[in-house]
């Protein structure tokens, strides 16, 4: 079994953060277990059903929310009170608002960032970490991402510049951020959409070992996309709202914290090397390389560690509280 049968909530809710938004907030599984706190990527990219089955529904009470601007969080696409600090005040609002004292965070791509910092913020909260294509927000990882000397544009050198076609030279992680982010921004409808796509089809191309992905894929899911590339560019143009080396330079805060961190081996959107010189320096984290697999959860390989590693957590955690 690589994962859990189809899981439908038992809740579902809205929560007004008092700053125009409001957050779509979920929860299923066993309302007595085990709290875990599951974390979309993107930003932008919303709750897709499939992660419910990474978990045990018997052992874990499985809590999501779509983050601000994504899914059915309202308004759609508002980059208005969007920072990382706005996230993290929603982590711990719905913390509150659910009567949780601890809780295991779970994120992938820009959700291991958000589940780091947010462990980093309020380390007493946490009682376990599970991360996956992990993002440290450094200027390495976006150069790697969307630079020339990157890895994607050296090993798909076709779709990075269909990515980069109507950008002048000299190519750089900023130019292209700078590029996507007044297209995005724009008020021209027909500009933004094209941009949403471009920069959607480069990271859907990436995301797989063999994506199938095409426009019109893009095109059918059209409010995703458009918030996906909204809010990613938004994010990564204020370098996460985070100085540089933020996460590296406080993991002291998480030493005691256990966590595990699942990295597909060829991994072409969150590099390699970057979880495991988080796991060198966090003295609770134990990299799980999964071979043969890349970045997207929904790769079976990545699903099933996924899984296997919540349970794992989950046995620890109740044989500590015995």
């Amino acid at each position: 079994m690589q994962t859990y049968p189809p899981l439908t909530p038992y809740q579902q809710e809205f929560l007004d953060m008092g700053d125009g938004h409001r957050v779509y907030l979920e929860q299923s599984g066993n309302p007595s277990g085990q709290p875990v706190l599951y974390l979309h990527g993107g930003p932008g990219a919303g709750l897709a059903p499939f992660y419910r089955t990474l978990f045990n529904p018997d052992g874990y009470r499985i809590i999501g929310f779509d983050q601000r601007g994504s899914g059915q969080s309202t308004p759609h696409c508002e980059l208005h009170a969007n920072t990382t600090q706005d996230l993290l005040a929603d982590i711990t609002r719905i913390r509150e608002h659910l009567g949780i004292r601890q809780w295991v965070i779970c994120g992938g791509s820009w959700g291991s960032t958000l589940a780091l910092l947010a462990a980093i913020d309020a380390p007493d909260s946490v009682s376990g970490l599970l991360l996956r294509g992990t993002f440290l927000a450094r200027q390495d990882d976006l150069d790697w991402f969307l630079g020339p000397s990157g890895g994607p544009a050296n090993l798909f050198p076709e779709h990075y510049r269909q990515l980069t076609q109507e950008i002048s030279p000299p190519l750089s992680a900023e130019a292209v951020l700078s590029h996507y982010y007044r297209l995005l921004c724009s008020d021209d409808e027909l500009h933004r959409v094209a941009a949403a796509k471009a920069w959607c089809l480069w990271e859907e191309q990436l995301a797989q070992l063999h994506s199938t992905v095409n426009e019109f894929d893009l095109a059918q899911q059209l409010s995703t996309t458009l918030s996906l590339a909204t809010l990613e560019c938004h994010y990564l143009h204020n370098r996460c709202f985070i100085p540089a080396g933020f996460i590296l330079d406080n993991v002291d805060k998480i030493r005691n914290i256990p966590g595990t961190v699942i990295h597909g081996r060829y991994d072409m959107i969150c590099k390699l090397a970057g979880a495991d010189t988080l796991c060198r320096a966090w003295e609770g984290g134990e990299l799980l390389i999964v071979p043969g697999a890349g970045h997207s959860l929904t790769d079976p390989a990545i699903a099933h560690a996924m899984r296997q590693s919540a349970d794992a957590l989950l046995r620890f955690l109740e044989e500590e509280h015995t």
